[in-house]
């Protein structure tokens, strides 16, 4: 069952329909674009408003449980993460660097085919969770943003 809510992001308020609050994570429409979303504390959790992370995911036709061994950020923290699984071949960014919404942060090759991941909103890179050459699961954290 999905509900519609309100939500400001960078001081712009977007209507974003959201998914099924029980499962993990949980997809998140705004316009067009559909984002694999968490929400703070457990899948059942009473949270009203779900913490909307930067990369847009890929369209999947069923949902893609969040990997365990990368914990997803607090709410709030710009985050940019992998929308599907693959190999890290190239890392365009470092700790200190200052972006804007579409640089390339990395390269994530996936079925034989190299994906450039970019950033949905300018920031400060505070770090660097991957390398060149690593394997990354769906959702794991590549670049963390700061302001």
């Amino acid at each position: 069952m999905s509900k519609q809510v309100t939500v400001i992001i960078e001081g712009k308020e977007y209507t974003v329909e959201v998914g099924d609050l029980s499962e993990s994570p949980v997809r998140a429409t705004v316009g067009k674009r559909t984002y694999q979303v968490e929400v703070p504390g457990s899948a059942t959790s009473t949270a009203s408003k779900p913490a909307v992370t930067t990369a847009p995911a890929a369209p999947v036709s069923k949902p893609t449980p969040a990997p365990k061994a990368t914990p997803m950020p607090a709410a709030g923290a710009g985050v940019i993460i992998a929308p599907m699984p693959g190999d890290i071949i190239e890392v365009k960014v470092k700790p200190g660097d200052q972006i804007n919404p579409g640089d390339v942060v990395c390269v994530l090759e996936a079925m034989k085919m190299k994906n450039m991941i970019r950033s949905a909103r300018a920031g400060l890179v505070t770090s660097v969770e991957v390398a060149a050459g690593q394997a990354v699961d769906y959702g794991a954290v590549l670049v963390t943003l700061g302001d």
